[in-house]
């Protein structure tokens, strides 16, 4: 996979594992392992957050790429 559908498909793994994390109460975080809902809500909060976050800038990012916003 290379060109923008490698964004594309990130941007869904990304979205997915939020979506996941969200239900399962917990989060990986890169250093610092798992962060629980129970435990560090606001820390929670913010990693998942930022796992959407990422997501959608993946996805719009293919879609500009595409040409899905020009006229």
């Amino acid at each position: 996979m290379s060109g923008p559908f490698t964004l594309f498909s990130f941007g869904m793994v990304l979205l997915v594992l939020a979506t996941v994390y969200t239900f399962i109460g917990r989060v990986y975080v890169r250093f610092s392992g798992w962060v629980y809902r129970a435990d560090e809500p606001k820390r929670y909060r913010f990693e998942i957050a930022m796992y959407y976050l990422a997501g959608m800038v993946c996805i719009v990012l293919y879609l500009v790429k595409v040409g899905a916003f020009s006229d």
